[in-house]
């Protein structure tokens, strides 16, 4: 009996000007348009093979088969793919990390993205970058991002179609890294899909979604123009306003740690002594330390010294998502 298999690699990105809260649960349509890049260092790599004779999905992430709520995303997930592409068929999704999961390194945005890209392609299909990356947007919606290279903008949209990612900037326009400090990498006990949902139980929600095409247009302008100070100031205060959501929320998401703060209180001063750094964090204590590349050992000795900092991962900006040959 015939088989329908691809594999594809997606890279997590890191945003810098945030996704927090949807408009649309369902469709995954945001609040608020978002900023990113794609971390070239870090991957998923995954396979799908859809198979006439499987009476349900399977799971496995880096070689252990997965149950439960994991397992129960990806089968909605392919659920969609089933109902885009008219196959019945149930399919067997083997994925691999060279990062942690679970912890604030967008770790759904680079699954769904292969997922995404490994299913059209396994059924024979193919789509555009922008439908690709709508598709992906309904797995987890930073995935979208994930999709097309280098830096990246989600347009918001007011429905699924409208709602996509394109690139504004090449892998090669800027020559930035990601120092990313890891302070736990055990699961979060709060996922983002969850988080996303209490956003508007926060009265500090209305004012961040509002002002955010003002720091979305500072952001993508200082990107276009390499101007990092500008940069560094409008992605510490938009971390911060999606912190601050999440703090006041009902109930309340405190992702931070002790050297989570330490490291937060630090970069700021390393800029003032001459380090052109600046922090921002997803949803999870690690922190995202990005910098200009010539700056990355100086970053990365420094972070090093901060108590509590147990691993420290290195990224410069990566490419899309791609297919691999069998």
């Amino acid at each position: 009996m015939e088989k329908y298999q691809a594999t594809a690699i997606a890279h997590p990105n890191i945003a810098l000007i945030k996704y927090w809260g949807n408009r649309d649960h369902e469709m995954r349509i945001p609040e608020n348009g978002s900023i990113s890049f794609n971390l070239g260092s870090l991957y998923t790599k995954t396979t799908v093979i859809f198979n006439p004779s499987l009476e349900i999905d399977s799971l496995e992430i880096n070689g252990i088969q997965t149950l439960n709520s994991g397992l129960k995303r990806i089968s909605n997930f392919l659920k969609i793919v089933r109902e885009w592409t008219s196959t019945p068929y149930y399919a067997q999704v083997i994925s691999e990390n060279n990062f942690p999961m679970g912890a604030g390194i967008a770790s759904s945005a680079a699954a769904f993205a292969s997922l995404s890209l490994a299913s059209i392609k396994a059924l024979g299909l193919f789509l555009t970058e922008k439908d690709l990356s709508r598709l992906a947007r309904r797995g987890s919606g930073s995935a979208c991002r994930s999709i097309p290279q280098g830096f990246v903008e989600w347009l918001p949209g007011r429905d699924d179609q409208e709602s996509f990612s394109y690139s504004f900037a090449s892998v090669n326009h800027w020559d930035l890294v990601d120092v990313i400090a890891i302070v736990a990498k055990n699961h979060k006990s709060v996922g983002s899909t969850a988080g996303h949902a209490l956003a508007n139980s926060s009265p500090l929600q209305r004012v961040r979604v509002a002002d955010a095409p003002r720091r979305l247009g500072i952001g993508k302008n200082a990107i276009l123009q390499r101007d990092f100070n500008e940069l560094a100031e409008i992605v510490e205060l938009d971390s911060n306003l999606m912190h601050s959501v999440m703090m006041t929320s009902n109930p309340s998401l405190f992702y931070w740690e002790p050297a989570t703060i330490s490291i937060m209180k630090a970069v700021p001063e390393w800029r003032q002594q001459g380090i052109p750094a600046c922090y921002t964090l997803d949803a999870g204590p690690n922190v995202h330390i990005i910098c200009q590349s010539e700056y990355a050992n100086d970053v990365v000795n420094l972070v090093n010294q901060i108590t509590g900092v147990l691993q420290v991962m290195v990224s410069p900006v990566g490419g899309g998502a791609y297919l691999v040959e069998e």
